[in-house]
């Protein structure tokens, strides 16, 4: 299938990133198999960019709806875009690397697209995605945010990924990596919460300045979720 000039945009590493993308985020009470179903659908009705994350908990059933997709002719693996993400507790750069593996093995997939860095902020490294205190409290954790994004570089080199960029992060978190005297790759794309209230122009202005893109989230609002 051909791609429309207008239907990508060129991330700064060259790479073609399909402009609308199939968020497959669904809260916890709802069935994992309706994500499968959703990727299915999206696939055949023509979306090509599927975005996802270790924390949603359905990267098994997205990986299988794209695998039979693939294999019924629908697509072909270079058609479509994967983007992932690297949740807090794996910001330690020894986590980085099987936390990419295990989102690969869920999947069955070769390579991710896009992965991501999830959010800023780092939780305490473990196996458990929300660690608390005894009050409750979630515990935080302090790993340089250079040596996460290293540790990803080294994941792209290793041909695991083949674009990477961060999400939720504010100007200054991101000019923290752009000016790393050891920086190897930018960021390709920044993804945010976007939307008429919240228009996000005075990031943009910055990203687009440095070739990076912002990705829009949430972006007609969202109803998913009721405590938002």
């Amino acid at each position: 299938m051909e791609l429309r000039k207008d239907s990508y945009v060129t991330l700064n590493d060259g790479h073609k990133m399909p402009v609308i993308g199939f968020g497959t985020y669904a809260p916890q009470q709802l069935p994992k198999s309706l994500a499968e179903e959703g990727v299915k659908v999206a696939l055949e009705v023509g979306y090509r960019h599927i975005d996802c994350a270790f924390i949603y908990g359905n990267e098994v059933e997205v990986g299988r709806a794209i695998n039979q997709k693939i294999a019924d002719g629908t697509v072909k693996r270079e058609e479509v875009f994967y983007t992932g993400k690297l949740w807090s507790t794996f910001q330690a750069p020894d986590k980085v690397r099987p936390a990419v593996e295990k989102s690969l093995k869920d999947l069955q997939l070769d390579y991710i697209d896009l992965f991501i860095i999830h959010s800023p902020i780092e939780l305490k490294p473990g196996d458990n995605p929300f660690p608390v205190d005894e009050n409750g409290k979630l515990i935080y954790h302090n790993t340089d945010i250079r040596e996460t994004w290293k540790a990803l570089e080294e994941c792209k080199d290793a041909g695991l990924v083949r674009s990477i960029g961060v999400s939720n992060f504010n100007k200054s978190q991101v000019e923290l990596i752009l000016n790393n005297p050891e920086l190897k790759y930018k960021p390709v794309c920044n993804q945010v919460e976007c939307h008429i209230y919240l228009n996000q122009s005075k990031l943009q202005e910055f990203l687009k300045s440095h070739d990076i893109v912002l990705v829009g989230y949430s972006v007609l609002g969202s109803s998913r979720d009721e405590k938002w």
